[in-house]
């Protein structure tokens, strides 16, 4: 019986960050201190399904992961949409920072915020 070589990634492969080094360049020049108030923001789009390079950690009560869960569930049974935990948190965290920008003071999280 022959021997299999396992192909394993090189340590460029592990270590490779996913963005270019003339596109990270280029990111770096467009970002401002201060935003151009000329124009109009453009809405933000939540990032879906790509692979992500930052991450965050968030602690949240058992209730509130029983929540999510039964969020994922729903609309898994009654929409038909397979998502992930992950997914469900980034669209509802997009929606909230839509609903600030665009209505400031009077924005459900302003609200939920000086509730307290």
């Amino acid at each position: 019986m022959a021997a299999r070589r396992v192909s394993l990634p090189s340590a460029d492969d592990l270590f490779r960050t996913g963005v270019p080094a003339q596109a990270q360049e280029s990111r770096e020049r467009a970002v401002r201190a201060v935003p151009d108030t000329a124009r109009a923001p453009e809405p933000r789009k939540p990032s879906g399904r790509v692979r992500h390079d930052e991450k965050m950690t968030v602690y949240v009560t058992s209730d509130e992961l029983l929540e999510i869960e039964h969020a994922r569930l729903t609309l898994r049974r009654e929409h038909g949409l397979a998502v992930d935990r992950g997914r469900l948190v980034r669209e509802a965290l997009h929606l909230v920072l839509a609903d600030l920008e665009q209505r400031g003071q009077d924005s459900a999280l302003v609200r939920r915020l000086t509730e307290d």
